[in-house]
């Protein structure tokens, strides 16, 4: 089994996702998504960004590696009444099932970056989008101070190191990398736009059950917590991830959270 599909399948990534949704309703209304626009969100998960484009109207399908979110995408739209959303399994490095030039608009919202072969990535997203369209993508940004940065970062801390060759996701954060990416699949980078963007997690309760639902349902962080706990140290991991959440949040209410993080929005213009 595909490594990736094994890490988002392991947990419930819906249960992280219900925190952002506001924000990937608000990414997708800056997108300026008309009617009959041809979309595809990959690295969709259960739609946080693919169902706010079906209702601008958009034709849009969702390819995500793991089989339980592109279930739980289908109910969703289905409970919606969203008959132009539809989802389907799939590899970001290798969209054999899709043809040329299809897409307006290929998204991926802290997706595509966790797909191992990133210039396949680069290149798949390219391939499927027509001349004149757009990708357009928000990567996590290594190093960062806030929030998922320092989740991941914390969580390595604790995990055994990757294997040999593994390429770390947060690499897409880093605009040089991303403009290496997209020149190997012939784009060149003056059509390369960055912006640092901010993406917040709403959670109606405090963030010591937004961390708890990290833990059990959010596959990085389950991992680090296995491998803390062989060692001892699972107790160590869960004050850390406390503090940090307790620290970033910003809701005025003991009981919510508010948390926002920054990420790289990436848009790539395609003649």
């Amino acid at each position: 089994m595909n490594p990736n599909k094994a890490l988002w399948e392991k947990g419930d990534f819906t249960r992280i996702a219900e925190s952002m949704r506001e924000s990937g309703e608000a990414l997708v209304r800056g997108l300026g998504i008309t009617k009959g626009l041809k979309v595809l969100d990959l690295g969709c998960g259960d739609g946080t960004t693919a169902l706010p484009a079906a209702r601008l109207g958009a034709d849009v399908l969702g390819v995500d590696i793991a089989s339980n979110l592109v279930e739980a995408g289908d109910k969703r739209a289905k409970e919606q009444g969203l008959t132009n959303c539809k989802f389907q399994e799939g590899d970001a490095s290798n969209l054999h099932e899709l043809k040329d030039h299809t897409f307006d608009l290929v998204v991926s919202i802290f997706g595509a970056m966790f797909a191992p072969k990133p210039f396949d990535v680069a290149k798949e997203m390219v391939r499927v989008t027509r001349p004149g369209g757009r990708i357009v993508m928000g990567n996590w940004i290594p190093n960062d101070p806030t929030l998922v940065a320092q989740i991941l970062k914390i969580s390595a801390s604790y995990s055994p190191p990757p294997p040999e060759g593994f390429i770390s996701p947060m690499t897409w954060g880093i605009e040089s990398n991303v403009i290496e990416r997209f020149a190997a699949a012939g784009v060149p980078k003056e059509t390369i736009s960055f912006v640092r963007d901010t993406y917040t997690f709403n959670f109606p309760s405090p963030p010591s059950e937004l961390v708890e639902a990290f833990r059990k349902y959010y596959g990085p962080t389950m991992n680090a917590f296995e491998a803390a706990e062989k060692d001892g140290r699972a107790g160590d991991l869960q004050k850390e991830l406390e503090a940090l959440f307790n620290r970033q949040n910003k809701s005025p209410s003991k009981n919510a959270t508010s948390i926002p993080a920054t990420f790289l929005r990436v848009t790539v213009a395609l003649n």
